[in-house]
């Protein structure tokens, strides 16, 4: 998903000469194109996040339009404050592009684990939040992102995950989808989340009476407020799914949009995602899901029990 998301910055940047890409200290390889065609709008400036945040800011001030691309921790946790000041509170079209959202990071530790990234960028006002399931949707919306007006994260996944985008969908920014239709019960979720509410309805769909439905948000922020007003009120359950912490992150958000818009449907909706607590645990990402009870299994129990 890196992969793609960079690639179509590099070929909307043969096409627009405000585009500039800004990293820190991603290796000799990232974006080798780009760094030999375009070296004027090309900037690898090390270990120095927040710096290129205030850098990025004042290139946008300047009519540029500039794609910051750092390790998902360091630009949250480590630059919240240049990011909340320097580029929300100036409502700058600056695109924060976060590598390893969630666990992606296994081997290296809680220091590289973004467990919770979306609740701290959901904070900032003016702030959008992109979380695509496949690289499908990711090149569509980075396509879309050079017009977007205003700051935006975009988490990644870690790349070479199964693409469960159909020909049919229509990807917009702000827009979710709805994966699979329900009667009765319904996951609402985010990023590479979807894969596994997808899976999981397959099974309850194909071994029970439930028909549980699969709603993908792309955009977590802002909501879509048109879908969700559409589905919470006609189905009997809800389970949100996330590979963030669940304190202020998506399950919150659909939370929030029920208790303001649904009151009384509060109670029939559950959340999933990771435990409070900074993962201790190395290895695989799939290692850390099990730990975490981010698994498949999971998913089904919490809607058939």
């Amino acid at each position: 998903m890196r992969k793609t998301c960079l690639d179509t910055i590099y070929e909307l940047a043969k096409k627009d000469k405000k585009i500039l890409f800004i990293g820190s200290d991603l290796g000799p390889g990232v974006l080798s194109d780009f760094k030999k065609n375009m070296s004027e709008r090309f900037f690898m400036e090390g270990v120095s996040e927040q710096s290129i945040i205030g850098l990025s800011a004042g290139l946008a001030m300047e009519g540029f339009k500039p794609y910051v691309n750092t390790i998902a921790t360091f630009l949250t946790r480590r630059c919240f404050e240049q990011v909340a000041i320097d580029l929300c509170l100036h409502n700058l079209p600056v695109k924060l592009i976060g590598n390893g959202g969630g666990l992606v990071y296994a081997p290296l530790g809680p220091t590289h684990q973004a467990i919770e990234d979306i609740s701290i960028m959901r904070t900032l006002p003016n702030m959008t939040i992109i979380a695509p399931c496949d690289s499908i949707e990711m090149r569509e919306l980075i396509k879309q992102s050079t017009n977007h007006q205003h700051p935006m994260y975009i988490r990644l996944a870690k790349g070479g995950d199964k693409i469960i985008t159909s020909n049919s969908e229509i990807i917009k920014l702000g827009k979710g989808i709805l994966k699979i239709r329900p009667k009765d019960h319904l996951f609402i979720t985010t990023g590479v989340m979807t894969q596994l509410a997808i899976e999981a309805s397959e099974k309850i769909n194909k071994k029970s009476n439930i028909r549980c439905g699969v709603i993908h948000l792309g955009t977590i922020k802002p909501i879509d407020k048109a879908i969700l007003l559409k589905w919470i009120p006609k189905v009997k359950k809800i389970v949100t799914v996330e590979e963030n912490v669940l304190a202020g992150g998506f399950g919150s958000s659909i939370l929030e949009f029920t208790s303001d818009h649904f009151p009384e449907n509060t109670h029939k909706i559950s959340r999933i995602g990771l435990k409070d607590s900074f993962v201790e645990k190395y290895g695989s990402q799939d290692l850390l899901f099990d730990h975490n009870d981010l698994t498949v299994e999971k998913l089904i129990n919490e809607i058939v029990k």
